[in-house]
C-alpha cells in the first residue's frame, strides 16, 4: 500500500488546511481549500503540485480559494452532493456510500449534516484517517446551523463507529475553549483532565492540538458522551433519549 503523506497548516484565523499526497501516484489533495495563498504557499513549501480540492462543506472558510487554486492548477474539485450548487468549481458530486480512488488509496463518503445540510467526511481506511470539516472538533462539535440536534447526534455516530485508532482531522483549533467547556459538563472526567493539561501546554508552545482520534474523543468529548450517567446526572436528564442530551449539551455551548 502506498503511503498517504499529510501536510497540516494554520491558516485564516483559527482554521487549518490540509494536503496529503500519494507520492507515487502523484496525486495531491487539498481537504478544503479555507485561502488560496495559503494552500498555494503550503504546496510550495512542500514541493508539492495540486490535483484535487475534497469540500466538505459549503461555507466560505472551506471553500474561499477553490475558484483560485482551480483557474491556476485546474485541479478537480470534489464535494457535497447535497450542497453542489453552493460549491465554487465543483466537478464531482458525492454523498454517503460514494467512493473513489486518490492515488492508490480509497477515500468513502460519509453524510455528516447538521452544522450545514449536506455536510460530508472523507474516510481513507488503508491510511486510519478521516477528514471531517465542521461535525467534529477536538473535545467539540460544529455549531448546529442548518440541521437539528437529532440530525447532527446521528451524523456523529458514525464518526463514532470508526476503527478507534482512526486519525481525525478537524476544520478549525478550537481544542483549548472546548477543553474548557467540557470540563463543566463532565468535571470528574480524569481523562478529560488529564488531556486539558497537556492542551494548555501545547497552546502554550504554539503546537496544533489536532489529528486527534476517534478513541481519544470517545473518552473526552461531551459531545460523544450522552449516555456518561454523570453527565446525566449532572443536566437532569437520566434516562432521556442521547440525541436530546447531545441537543442541551450544544446549547449549553452555544451559550457559553
Amino acid at each position: 500500500m502506498p503511503k498517504l503523506e499529510i501536510h497540516q497548516f494554520p491558516c485564516l484565523s483559527d482554521n487549518f488546511g490540509v494536503l496529503i499526497r500519494d507520492a507515487e501516484a502523484g496525486v495531491v489533495a487539498s481537504i478544503d481549500a479555507p485561502d488560496a495563498k495559503a494552500v498555494a504557499a503550503a504546496l510550495a513549501t512542500q514541493g508539492w503540485r495540486l490535483t484535487h480540492i475534497l469540500t466538505t462543506h459549503h461555507h466560505g472558510d472551506h471553500t474561499g480559494g477553490n475558484l483560485a487554486l482551480k483557474g491556476e492548477t485546474r485541479c478537480t474539485i470534489f464535494g457535497p452532493r447535497a450542497e453542489a450548487a453552493k460549491v465554487p468549481g465543483i466537478d464531482t458530486a458525492l454523498g454517503d456510500g460514494d467512493a473513489f480512488k486518490l492515488g492508490g488509496h480509497e477515500v468513502r463518503v460519509l453524510d455528516t449534516p447538521g452544522h450545514t445540510a449536506g455536510h460530508i467526511s472523507y474516510w481513507i481506511p488503508s491510511a486510519n484517517v478521516a477528514f471531517v470539516g465542521d461535525t467534529l472538533f477536538a473535545i467539540g462539535c460544529g455549531r448546529v446551523i442548518e440541521g437539528n440536534h437529532e440530525m447532527m447526534w446521528h451524523s456523529l455516530q458514525k464518526l463514532m463507529g470508526l476503527p478507534k485508532e482512526t486519525a481525525i482531522y478537524c476544520g478549525h483549533e478550537y481544542t483549548q475553549a472546548n477543553a474548557r467547556f467540557a470540563l463543566t459538563i463532565e468535571p470528574e472526567n480524569e481523562a478529560l483532565q488529564k488531556r486539558a493539561k497537556a492542551v494548555d501546554q501545547m497552546r502554550a508552545t504554539g503546537k496544533a492540538t489536532l489529528p486527534t482520534t476517534i478513541g481519544l474523543e470517545l473518552e473526552t468529548n461531551p459531545f460523544l458522551r450522552p449516555d456518561s450517567p454523570a453527565i446525566q446526572k449532572r443536566l437532569g436528564m437520566a434516562g432521556k433519549p442521547a440525541w436530546q442530551i447531545f441537543g442541551e449539551i450544544r446549547e449549553r455551548k452555544n451559550r457559553s
